[in-house]
């Protein structure tokens, strides 16, 4: 059922979840959120992206050949974070799986924890829909800007049908074992997955909030009264 909300208000709620319960959404939401995001800007009209959507026995299929192969992971195609990251950005990413694991009552030095909290990625922790978006190799920095606008926009219409997400760059380290999976074609590679849901409101992780920093470290007006 569509929820009541401003565009405000979907900003506020959507945050990536990672506990999900089991009832997957109606396919024809979905295809209608899939559809209703592809209004999302696009450079020279171009609409770069490539999505697909698994739910039942194909998503389960996929979990399981990402949990035979789970610590055999493909070369990345690219970085998801730059290589040694800098100040303010590295701590920004510390402090977040900080918050993230205290949350779970994880500790540090509890590296197992930390481990299978981390392999939860592969289950889409336990969302009933796996979303995939994928680009053509010949698309650049611009197109890329594209699909991160229409995951946006999907997510936030998500929010609108009472849905919740979590953007995964995890699936780039799987990214020939899906791209096989999905039958891509050899233009095309995997840029992220996305598990889709409706959260699990009692799971402690879905509890916290990650941190944002105030507008004065980023940000700058001029000329405004």
């Amino acid at each position: 059922m569509t929820q009541s909300r401003s565009v405000s208000e979907a900003v506020a709620r959507r945050m990536s979840v990672r506990a999900f319960r089991p009832d997957p959404p109606p396919g024809g939401v979905v295809r209608q959120l899939l559809e209703a995001a592809g209004r999302a800007p696009s450079g020279g009209n171009l609409q770069p992206w490539v999505v697909h959507a698994l739910a039942g026995e194909p998503l389960n299929q996929l979990k399981a050949l990402v949990g035979a192969r789970l610590m055999d992971r493909d070369e990345p195609e690219y970085h998801v974070y730059p290589p040694n990251l800098w100040e303010p950005l590295r701590t920004r990413r510390y402090q977040v799986g900080e918050d993230l694991y205290a949350s779970l009552g994880i500790p540090r030095e509890d590296k197992l924890g930390r481990l299978q909290q981390f392999a939860k990625n592969a289950e889409f922790f336990g969302a009933p829909v796996a979303l995939f978006f994928s680009v053509h190799r010949d698309c650049g920095p611009p197109q890329w800007s594209d699909i991160g606008m229409y995951m946006q926009t999907l997510m936030l219409l998500a929010v609108e049908q009472g849905l919740d997400t979590c953007a995964q760059e995890f699936w780039s380290a799987y990214g020939r074992l899906v791209a096989t999976f999905l039958d891509l074609p050899a233009d095309h590679m995997l840029f992220c997955g996305m598990a889709l849901g409706y959260r699990d409101e009692t799971a402690a992780v879905n509890t916290w909030r990650s941190r944002r920093a105030p507008f004065e470290e980023w940000g700058s007006m001029r000329g405004f009264e």
